[in-house]
């Protein structure tokens, strides 16, 4: 395995009612700028209790459904604008639902929180950290009035625990080779994948494996490895028909060496022993590839990332499928804790807790 190292103007602030027909029902968080979570601080249930970003610890003070009248409830409370006001910085807290217009929250196309009483958007106040409490603001399309809510399907598109909006998020300066459409697509050669054991479990599995892809492709910029002078043609019988050197890293998790190519093309049924370039030009045999490794291969592990995360053993036992003792038993610490990084990073825009045995 190889390793290396706009604003949206609202539009009459209309709001789609495809947006809100698959926001209705969802429970889960609603994550905002910086990845931190909407938050009933102190999960009180007392009228008036603030309602803050926080950071996302999957706690039930984070777990708000998307009711059917476009309130947004948690802990049987609702998101309320403080004396149903209408002025810029009026704070936002929970209050008993009651069916006024202070509770109503409509998503925009631009993950806007519009309470049309107020013609105000949901704000995190001045680009606030954790434990900032939220306000009402002009609508100004900026990161810290964009927020993503959780769907009646479970997340993203299909029922993917990453929605599209999260996706981007984890990826802001990704390669446009790299579509959400495209990994949602190689979803269907793996279907346990993020969807094996608990909520919990199925987002901190995908959030493990994007955040190993994070590192991999320097954030999904890099569809094949920097340097290509490396001859990964190991002796095997069918050995290298595409050329010495044509099996250098490709993909989100840079797949190298002919018997990778090989056997991923054995299990996804095209031909990559000879066409390894359908890594790097086809989107959806790119993901597949990489779920491929993922659900399949222990590398120079003991078992696979899936295994790891859906079987407890922790983020840690990912990186020695990927990279073995390179990163772990004190071989490069700091590339070990960049993979670190990543998925508490991931896991806390999914609104969950990373786990324990992180490390490897």
């Amino acid at each position: 395995m190889a390793v290396l190292g706009a604003v949206v103007l609202l539009v009459g602030l209309g709001v789609s009612a495809a947006s809100l027909a698959q926001a209705a029902g969802g429970t889960g968080p609603i994550t905002g700028y910086q990845g931190l979570c909407l938050d009933d601080r102190s999960a009180s249930t007392a009228n008036f209790n603030p309602v803050q970003v926080y950071t996302c610890n999957g706690t039930n003070a984070q777990q708000w459904t998307v009711a059917s009248n476009s309130t947004l409830q948690v802990l049987g409370m609702c998101l309320d604008v403080a004396g149903a006001g209408t002025a810029n910085g009026t704070l936002v807290d929970l209050y008993a639902c009651n069916g006024t217009a202070a509770q109503v929250w409509q998503p925009q196309s631009n993950g806007a929180l519009l309470n049309p009483n107020s013609g105000k958007c949901l704000d995190d106040t001045g680009f606030g950290g954790s434990g900032t409490q939220v306000q009402i603001w002009s609508c100004a399309g900026s990161s810290n009035q964009t927020w993503t809510l959780p769907s009646s399907g479970g997340g993203g598109t299909g029922g993917f625990v990453v929605s599209s909006a999260q996706f981007s998020q984890m990826f802001p300066n990704r390669n446009s080779f790299y579509t959400y459409t495209g990994l949602v697509t190689a979803l269907s050669k793996y279907p346990g994948f993020a969807t094996t054991g608990s909520s919990t479990v199925q987002k901190q599995e995908a959030a493990a494996f994007l955040a190993n892809v994070d590192h991999e492709t320097g954030g999904l910029v890099y569809i094949n490895e920097i340097d290509q002078s490396g001859n990964y043609c190991a002796a095997e019988s069918y050995g290298c028909p595409a050329g010495t050197y044509a099996y250098y890293g490709r993909g989100p998790l840079q797949i190298s060496w002919n018997f990778n190519y090989e056997a991923a093309g054995n299990a996804l049924g095209v031909d990559l022993l000879d066409n390894p370039n359908l890594v790097s030009t086809n989107a959806a045999v790119s993901w597949e590839t990489a779920l491929w490794y993922w659900m399949t291969d222990t590398g120079p592990g003991t078992m696979t990332g899936h295994n790891a995360m859906v079987n407890g053993a922790g983020f840690g036992q990912t990186i020695w499928a990927i990279n073995g003792s390179i990163e772990c038993n004190g071989g490069n610490t700091a590339e070990m804790q960049d993979r670190v990084n990543d998925y508490e990073a991931f896991a806390a825009i999914l609104g969950v807790s990373p786990g324990s045995n992180l490390t490897c």
